[in-house]
């Protein structure tokens, strides 16, 4: 079994869990659910470098990236930073995260946010809504076409913009995009972690015009972000790369900076 194969085979364990216990009435009961969202997309195309950062405490392929990360500090500095947008992973068993990382980000920035999550279930989505995310990601790889639509289409009736993550023009072109708000290209091969921007480069031309397009995984330079920029994207996903310093928005604030001056 793949390492995907078994998030997700786990996600599902989680989540029947999880329904004996909240229901999703609850969920939707919470003050948070009703808080009116901020687009992601509008964010990415108005902000000029369309900087989606991230908070990761450790993935499969990094068991130690910050493990004391603390998630509404982390969001307080990308704010101050001048990004677009914050990604906040919320799986606990292979990336330490949590709901409550999402919650404590919301109460500490204005930014859009973005569960993201292996997102298999509308449960997840209204869990997203419930504590205070702006968008949520689908991963094509983890889903059929019908599941994509259904999942995009109950996000968008409950105001979240939908990302949605393809690794390669098969993905892409199994998808339905009708309540796709951005498509994102990951560089990272899931099979070995490998990571290629051809992957973008070669891809983000056959993404329809009307999407906002974003790049993950991997990016890290400038040089790869004039690359990325040239070859048609509005955004970047980048994690690691500020989650590695010390400071993760003081790093962010310094690689805009640079980049723009």
């Amino acid at each position: 079994m793949s390492i995907l194969a078994k998030i997700v085979a786990d996600q599902r364990k989680e989540i029947a869990l999880k329904k004996e216990v909240v229901a999703v009435e609850q969920l939707q009961s919470m003050p948070l659910y009703e808080r009116k969202t901020i687009s992601f997309a509008d964010a990415i195309k108005k902000t000029p470098l369309g900087i989606v950062a991230e908070h990761k405490r450790r993935s499969p392929s990094k068991p130690q990236i910050k493990l004391q990360s603390r998630a509404a500090e982390v969001a307080k500095g990308y704010e101050h930073a001048g990004v677009a947008a914050m990604s906040v992973l919320t799986n606990g068993q292979y990336f330490g995260g949590s709901l409550e990382d999402l919650l404590l980000a919301r109460a500490a920035t204005n930014l859009p946010l973005l569960r993201k999550e292996f997102i298999v279930d509308t449960y997840q989505i209204h869990e997203a809504k419930a504590y205070g995310a702006d968008a949520i990601l689908l991963i094509a790889s983890c889903l059929t076409a019908e599941e994509t639509n259904q999942l995009a289409q109950t996000a968008k009736q409950i105001g979240l913009d939908v990302l949605l993550e393809v690794h390669n023009k098969a993905e892409l072109d199994q998808s339905p995009l009708s309540y796709v708000d951005v498509v994102g290209v990951n560089n990272r091969n899931l099979k070995d972690f490998s990571v290629d921007l051809n992957t973008s480069v070669s891809l983000v031309k056959h993404i329809p015009t009307d999407k906002v397009k974003i790049s993950e995984s991997g990016i890290s330079s400038h040089e790869a972000m004039t690359i990325l920029h040239e070859a048609g994207f509005d955004g970047f996903l980048m994690g690691e790369h500020f989650m590695l310093a010390d400071l993760p928005g003081e790093a962010a604030q310094q690689f805009i900076q640079t980049y723009t001056s």
